[in-house]
């Protein structure tokens, strides 16, 4: 298997090489590539994705992964199940 079709982000079902495409696009961050693509945004909430495109976006910058901004947050981070949100508090 060729290395850019390993995996990225097995909730959208994104390769490698579909990442480093959308930044040979212009996409610059974390974010950005996010928006485009749903990465990070399925169950897992980016746990298993946002690191490599983080790296990928580094290399492609030629910057340290600290120097580049991480995506944002946004509730629920954890997925939740929606009894426990019907239920409300006990």
């Amino acid at each position: 298997m060729s290395q850019n079709k390993t995996i990225v982000c097995r909730c959208e079902d994104l390769t490698l090489e579909d990442i480093r495409e959308l930044i040979k696009k212009g996409y610059k961050s974390v974010d950005e590539i996010k928006r485009i693509s749903r990465c990070g945004m399925g169950p897992c909430q980016g746990r298993t994705c946002r690191d490599i495109v983080l790296s990928e976006l580094a290399k492609a910058e030629g910057k340290d992964i600290s120097e580049l901004k991480m995506s944002t947050f946004r509730p629920p981070v954890k997925p939740v199940k929606l009894g426990l949100i019907e239920r409300g508090e006990e």
